[in-house]
């Protein structure tokens, strides 16, 4: 018998964070674990773009410092990392190793949901996902997603609206 993944404790610190901001969403467990945005849709029977992918970056000031930078991009969407620097004002946006992705959210790459982590993270929430009534995000573990609409994407996270990907 497979373990109740909804008691995992990433997927519980999700839920918990989701209802603290007013939302309960139902949370659906996938046979298997779904770690790129076309495996998740083929599970969800959607198409890859109305999955809001919860990717983390690591944000760099003029001075060095680094910050974690989480992106709810349209799985659709390959995320221009110098085009999002600019708009962010920051000096560049790398991608994060999978123990920075850990650290700062507490969850592992695959399952990294848009709340639930240690501590607020900045996010931007990709304005192409607005055009979808209902998209999909990780729900705490690799094979738990939520349904969710772009307005509560913004809610949920107090992200930001902006175009992950340079238009053209």
């Amino acid at each position: 018998m497979s373990p109740d993944l909804t008691l995992h404790p990433a997927v519980a610190a999700v839920r918990a964070a989701l209802a603290a901001r007013g939302f309960a969403p139902d949370f659906r467990v996938l046979p298997d674990a779904v770690k790129t945005a076309p495996a998740a849709a083929a599970a969800l029977g959607i198409t890859p773009a109305e999955i809001a992918n919860s990717l983390i970056f690591k944000a760099v000031d003029g001075a060095g410092q680094e910050s974690a930078l989480l992106v709810m991009a349209s799985g659709g969407h390959r995320v221009d990392t110098a085009y999002l620097a600019d708009q962010l004002g920051v000096a560049r946006i790398e991608r994060a190793d999978p123990d920075f992705v850990r650290t700062h959210t507490g969850m592992a790459i695959g399952g990294v949901a848009p709340v639930g982590h240690p501590t607020p993270l900045r996010t931007v929430v990709d304005i192409d996902l607005e055009r979808f009534e209902s998209v999909w995000a990780a729900g705490g573990h690799a094979q738990t997603v939520f349904r969710t609409s772009y307005a509560d994407l913004l809610a949920m996270t107090s992200g930001r609206p902006a175009a992950v990907a340079r238009p053209g």
